[in-house]
């Protein structure tokens, strides 16, 4: 017997066992029940409806993890509809593009972001505008709970199949133009699954949204906490006190934070006299983004008293493809080494490392190659980029898609990163373009040319640094400051791309045909370091 994977399952589940049980803390204080949640989300279904919204027309939310979003995201996808997650860093002219490349045709956006949205309006083909708060945003915006109150619950649930698709989540545009990641029924929901055993999910879950939800949905989370009919603790960004002092009041028992929240807790605990870390129930943490230093991972397992593990992945493949989490091997002398690692494949998944040939490195922890993975839980390809997905693919080996990553294996088979073959800098979890780093400082008049690599940060893991070889030709008496360069990213890129590290440089290193030898800039400028990729 079959039956179709859809992901109206998650929420039809925990309205069916735990329609009377406290789903959402909502960050307005207001609370909903499986019932409620599930109620709100048939109304947006409705409204949506009545607007002329169906299947296979794309909602996008741009959210900062608030109860609206778990609400835009079901109501569209029981009526077919694709949700369509926004990252809230990025700038207008981002949403342009994406808004325009995947033809969105409605736009929910929390106040804080929608004039983001306003300024680029008359720009795009979306047609519907929803806040959830329309006497705070300019222009003409419709009220999300105006909308419910208006519409009834009865809606059309059309017929759905579990291979077409249900979400599109955007890369930050590494290697151009951000790609749309085209998600189906079945991956999102075999992902889902995955997450629920590898992070052992179950119904007395307390889940704190420390990880933002437009991250390929959260990690999956939206699903998983949902189906397991656990709760959802929603946030408004990332405030170490409040993050504190939500796991202590409503006694959390698991959140996803990257390294560098991580690292904002620690402060925050070493500088108010080590307050308690935990309510009533025992905490679980996973991270991802760059790997934990071993210092971090003391000070959150020993000083917190909370268990932590680390995965990997990439917003093409869900994101879960391995897990450190191996206890059988962990234990006080190997647990550093291990859970630094980004670990072993998960269940029902490839995970490979291989040569230049495609073929599998040997197992001996030195040897470097590129990670490639198949598994259920990948994407099925690009929207509208054809010979992207064909090069993601087909590269070193035929139908796994290729990480980017450079890595070995270990005699167990666990996985370390070691180097980036992408030209990408991982920053507290965010990816960010070198080359579009690299073409906005070009458009300085004072700049002659201009290389960006991934420097070392405590904070950050790893943040972008540029070296300048300024139009002066004279790195002592470049023209231009520091402080010049930074300003002028600033103004043209998300907050989180810009560059804060600069060197004035005579000549950068470049080949005899005058392409510029990164790999040098990084040896140097990772020296001190064991792997030239960030950590923390």
């Amino acid at each position: 017997m079959q039956k179709p994977l859809v992901v109206t399952e998650f929420l039809d589940r925990a309205r069916k066992y735990y329609g009377d049980q406290e789903a959402v803390v909502a960050t307005t204080g207001e609370r909903y029940s499986y019932d409620e949640l599930a109620e709100r989300a048939d109304r947006f279904s409705a409204a949506l409806q009545e607007k002329g919204i169906g299947k296979g027309d794309r909602v996008a939310v741009l959210d900062p993890n608030t109860h609206y979003h778990l609400e835009a995201a079901y109501g569209a996808m029981q009526i077919g509809a694709v949700h369509t997650p926004l990252n809230y860093r990025l700038i207008p002219e981002d949403y342009e593009y994406i808004l325009s490349d995947a033809g969105v045709d409605v736009i929910v956006a929390d106040y804080d972001f929608a004039e983001k949205v306003e300024a680029i309006r008359d720009e795009v083909p979306t047609e519907t505008f929803i806040t959830n708060d329309a006497d705070a945003v300019d222009g003409d915006w419709e009220s999300f709970d105006d909308l419910l109150a208006e519409a009834g619950t009865d809606y059309e649930r059309p017929e759905m199949a579990e291979d077409e698709i249900i979400t599109i989540n955007y890369t930050s545009g590494t290697t151009g133009d951000p790609k749309g990641v085209c998600r189906t029924h079945r991956t999102e929901t075999l992902h889902a699954y995955l997450v629920t055993m590898y992070h052992e999910i179950t119904d007395d879950d307390v889940y704190l949204w420390t990880l933002p939800m437009f991250h390929v949905n959260g990690w999956g989370h939206i699903y998983a906490v949902t189906g397991a009919g656990a709760k959802h603790i929603c946030t408004r960004g990332i405030d170490a006190g409040e993050i504190v002092d939500t796991i202590t009041s409503e006694d959390v028992s698991f959140l996803c934070a990257a390294p560098t929240v991580l690292n904002q807790l620690i402060d925050y605990y070493n500088e108010n006299d080590e307050p308690p870390m935990t309510g009533d129930n025992d905490v679980r943490v996973t991270t991802a983004g760059s790997a934990p230093p071993e210092a971090t991972i003391r000070d959150v397992e020993d000083d917190f008293g909370w268990y932590l593990k680390h995965l990997y992945g990439a917003t093409e493949t869900g994101p879960l493809i391995t897990i450190s989490d191996a206890k059988r091997r962990i234990n006080e002398e190997t647990r550093f080494d291990i859970k630094k690692r980004q670990g072993m494949g998960v269940h029902g998944t490839d995970v490979r490392v291989v040569d230049e040939d495609g073929n599998d490195v040997p197992r001996d922890d030195q040897t470097i190659g590129e990670i490639v993975v198949r598994g259920n839980q990948v994407m099925d390809r690009y929207w509208n980029k054809p010979e992207e997905t064909e090069a993601a693919f087909n590269d070193r080996v035929e139908g796994y898609y290729h990480m980017g990553d450079l890595a070995t294996v270990d005699e167990n088979g666990m996985v370390a990163i070691q180097d980036r073959k992408k030209d990408i800098i991982i920053s507290g979890g965010e990816n960010i373009s070198s080359l579009e780093l690299e073409d906005t400082l070009f458009d300085h008049p004072d700049v002659s040319d201009v290389a960006i690599i991934p420097s070392p940060s405590d904070e950050w893991g790893e943040t972008p640094k540029a070296f300048v070889v300024p139009e002066t030709g004279d790195p002592e008496n470049p023209g231009v400051t520091e402080e010049e360069l930074q300003e002028f990213t600033s103004e043209r890129l998300a907050r989180y791309k810009i560059v804060r590290r600069f060197e004035f440089v005579a000549e950068l290193p470049t080949t005899a045909t005058g392409k510029v030898q990164k790999y040098e800039l990084r040896e140097q400028e990772w020296d001190d370091e064991d792997r030239m990729v960030g950590q923390g």
